[in-house]
């Protein structure tokens, strides 16, 4: 098994891919990011169906950072999915949004969310947001072992 910290970004806005993959560049995040443009294909990457099919199951993402207001699968039906299957039920997920809606807090939290964050307009405060996301979460936090 490749134990690479793999990032999967799920982030149709270009403009905020854009941003993510700047703050990622500045803040020395070395790890490999696979970026997917809707919740279909983001489950189709982590099943290892449609597109990525035959795709290496055993070589998942150490965390995905999960947009909410998606095409096709919005956020949290790809959050719900994950948390059902149990290949992925561990997968640490975060909600990176610029969502403003309590409503969306606390479903995402009810789904088992890992973390909610919500997108900082000012690019020096969202790339200190991507340093401290990237510091715990693929340094700092202990995730449980794969089957």
């Amino acid at each position: 098994m490749n134990n690479a910290k793999t990032i999967l970004l799920v982030e149709d806005n270009q403009d905020d891919l854009d941003l993510t993959l700047r703050a990622f560049s500045k803040n020395n995040l070395q790890n490999k990011v696979v970026v997917v443009r809707d919740g279909q294909e983001a489950l189709d990457y982590l099943y290892g169906s449609g597109q990525y099919q035959g795709r290496d199951l055993s070589e998942m993402p150490q965390i995905i950072l999960l947009d909410l207001k998606l095409p096709k699968v919005g956020g949290l039906e790809v959050l719900r999915s994950l948390r059902a299957n149990t290949t992925t039920k561990m997968l640490p997920v975060v909600i990176l949004t610029s969502s403003k809606e309590d409503t969306d807090l606390r479903t995402g939290y009810d789904l088992g969310v890992n973390s909610y964050v919500r997108k900082p307009v000012d690019f020096i405060e969202f790339t200190e947001a991507v340093r401290q996301l990237g510091l715990y979460w693929l340094l700092l936090n202990e995730s449980p072992p794969r089957k």
